[in-house]
């Protein structure tokens, strides 16, 4: 076995999580930090999003994604103890906090941590998951690779598009390939509602004539060598097709926007419990996963549809990573959450009884003028869309007189028709 060098605490994934939870062990005093990065830079995900709308929380202005990276990677310079590696696979990580990297000029070399933050973001769900039958020409791309293909490689990917799911990426760069003269035939979303941000759809779809299918799909790939066409049909209440009331939609290049993956590889390798429903880890306030000493932040926890989340909730398991080194995490009674009515998933999925705790939640169904209950806890939510996060400060007084689960639950509201 190559050398083992010791470090206090290593961060995987050096985007916007990564990064914000580096800086925040660094700022709680951690003295031996490494984040490591597979990518060339850093930044992330956040160096293909040239569109504005970031840091409209965290920082208080409008910035793009390669600004809202910038204003963290800047931040290094101050923190002398983080060491950065680029160009830097990690290949195992173990419960024992032992971590094997691998690079180009270094080859294979392990540390023995003695806390670990998981923040390796996600991936999307490529055609393979969904089953589309046809053939397999040219022109499929998901909407991630597109916009790296158009912001970094500055190449347009056709002529004519069709874009199947209405996450945020696919939404945004709806608006990118119709400003960039190349136009966007539809937009075909399987449920009856858009996955993505309400503004995306306002600003992306309605301002430029975008037409938006809610409860379609693609039921066929047209084309031999390169895509020529998709046929597209309504869904029942079942989500199956209803394929006599197919049709045909010209295209060369069909966008998959169909959903991201939190990735978890490694933390399975580490024995990490995942949720069935997130596909992250189970964490609880402080971001810590089942095993002891390994946290998990960003979107490889849960999908976040606002990177000033991914850097809030970031800071929080950087401080709290560094508390446990300190040894100044005394075990505290953590009550775990109990989904009801119309809550599909909860993070962190367990809360101290004794502090103040920010979780975010996702609604199945869309409904209006809700109240949300949270223990004794109760807020109005005047809007509930399943592609926006809800936010919730759980305080202590919410979880008195519960004992083992706190229920969560929708009441109350308008079912959107």
């Amino acid at each position: 076995m190559s050398k083992i060098i010791d470090v206090d605490l290593v961060v995987i994934g050096a985007g916007p999580a990564g990064l914000a939870a580096a800086i925040a062990a660094a700022e709680s005093g951690v003295e031996k930090i490494l984040l490591v990065e597979r990518q060339e830079e850093l930044g992330g995900i956040l160096l293909q999003c040239i569109h504005n709308g970031f840091g409209l929380r965290y920082f208080k202005e409008e910035l793009t994604g390669p600004e809202y990276a910038q204003r963290f990677i800047a931040q290094l310079v101050r923190h002398p103890q983080i060491m950065v590696k680029t160009e830097t696979m990690v290949i195992e990580i173990t419960a024992d906090r032992r971590v094997a990297t691998t690079n180009a000029t270094e080859g294979l070399v392990y540390y023995q941590a003695r806390a670990i933050i998981l923040a390796m973001g996600c991936r999307e769900r490529p055609r393979g998951a969904i089953n589309i039958p046809g053939t397999r020409p040219a022109g499929i791309y998901t909407a991630g690779s597109i916009q790296h293909l158009m912001n970094i490689e500055g190449y347009l990917p056709g002529r004519e598009a069709v874009i199947l799911g209405s996450g945020d990426i696919g939404l945004i760069m709806a608006r990118r390939l119709t400003l960039e003269g190349l136009p966007v035939q539809a937009v075909l979303e399987l449920m009856p509602y858009s996955n993505g941000l309400n503004r995306n759809v306002t600003q992306c779809l309605e301002d430029y004539n975008i037409p938006l299918y809610l409860s379609h799909t693609v039921v066929e790939i047209i084309g031999e060598k390169r895509i020529e066409g998709v046929k597209a049909a309504p869904v029942d209440e079942n989500l199956k097709p209803i394929f006599e009331k197919s049709f045909n939609l010209s295209c060369d290049t069909l966008i998959l926007s169909v959903g991201l993956i939190p990735e978890n590889e490694l933390s399975l390798m580490a024995g990490v419990e995942l949720d069935p429903i997130t596909g992250g880890p189970v964490v609880d306030s402080f971001y810590q996963t089942t095993v002891a000493g390994i946290f998990a932040c960003g979107n490889v926890a849960h999908v976040h549809d606002l990177v000033d989340d991914v850097s809030e909730e970031s800071k929080v398991a950087g401080r709290a990573a560094a508390a446990y080194l300190a040894g100044k995490t005394a075990a505290q009674e953590q009550l775990r959450f109990k989904a009801g009515r119309n809550i599909r998933s909860i993070v962190p999925q367990s809360v101290s009884i004794d502090l103040p705790t920010t979780i975010y939640l996702r609604a199945r169904f869309p409904e209006r003028n809700a109240t949300l209950h949270v223990g004794n806890g109760k807020a109005r939510q005047r809007v509930v869309s399943p592609g926006e996060t809800i936010h919730y400060v759980v305080k202590p007084e919410d979880l008195k007189g519960n004992s083992g689960f706190v229920p969560v639950s929708l009441e109350g509201g308008q079912v959107n028709d």
